[in-house]
């Protein structure tokens, strides 16, 4: 027994290793990120390399504001990120409230058509539907964007496999009560799926704050593009200037942090839900 609890806990300290070694190797390129952020051009390659500068250059976070239109680029990312990730919340719940509680001829052929449309890749089809994007008068508007995110399979399948973890007995409970569909998607689904809830959020906000093809192919005007193309436009006209660069890299992640933070009690719930629910 005591060999067994030896061997036993011989792995488990393996293990804590490598995950903090993995965690230390995936946090060196963040780390380095903040460092050059706060730096002269000619203190970011030197060897070897100094993390914490004596003489931080905090002005790169102010300058970075007036060499390109970063706040409008920033309002635009904002303002398309939440209006995606409310109308993914909508149309995901509700869609997968309606196959998983509700019966319908046809229900597991469509739920599993439309979950079949994961495995598409979006280049394969982002040419025809730009066009007819741009048939309907749609072209450099953010609302092809928008129409475009608004519907998520992903976001289906997994708010499905929450709501098949809820009994059907409550909902049939709330039908003799008297509740309607409607009544029993806001009052009783919405309430019990915050950890599936929160991991869509976690998902659609971070995928369209980061999204890039998108906006590069539908936004032309310069007043609607989004803060990856702005610092992308920044990059091709000052490629030398790497702090500005960083620092601008750092502003872009900090809405992403802001919003795992505030979820992330949630966050781990949702996604045990989603992979062992069948």
């Amino acid at each position: 027994m005591e060999s067994k609890s030896t061997n036993r806990a011989i792995g488990h300290t393996i293990i804590y290793i490598l995950l903090i070694l993995l965690t230390v190797i995936m946090l060196v390129p963040f780390l380095w990120m903040l460092s050059a952020s706060v730096k002269m051009n000619k203190d970011i390659f030197v060897i070897p390399y100094e993390w914490l500068t004596k003489e931080p250059k905090w002005s790169n976070y102010i300058d970075i504001w007036t060499r390109i239109p970063l706040a409008k680029y920033a309002l635009n990312t904002l303002k398309l990120t939440i209006i995606v990730t409310l109308l993914q919340i909508l149309t995901s719940s509700f869609a997968a409230y309606a196959f998983s509680k509700l019966e319908f001829k046809g229900r597991k052929t469509l739920f599993l058509a439309y979950i079949a449309t994961i495995a598409v890749p979006w280049q394969v089809y982002m040419v025809p539907q730009f066009m007819f994007m741009r048939s309907l008068g749609l072209a450099d508007t953010h609302l092809a964007i928008i129409i475009l995110q608004a519907f998520s399979a992903f976001g289906v399948f997994l708010m499905r496999q929450f709501y098949e973890g809820i009994p059907d007995s409550l909902c049939e409970a709330a039908r003799i009560d008297g509740m309607s569909e409607y009544q029993i998607y806001a009052k009783i689904m919405l309430p019990l799926s915050k950890p599936a809830l929160s991991t869509l959020v976690i998902f659609t906000f971070v995928n369209t704050w980061n999204d890039f093809l998108g906006p590069l192919i539908y936004l032309t005007t310069d007043s609607k593009k989004t803060l990856q193309i702005g610092i992308k436009m920044f990059i091709s006209q000052y490629s030398a200037e790497y702090g500005l660069i960083m620092a601008a890299s750092v502003i872009s992640l900090i809405p992403v942090l802001i919003v795992f933070m505030a979820l992330q009690k949630y966050f781990v719930a949702g996604i045990t839900t989603g992979a062992v629910k069948g």
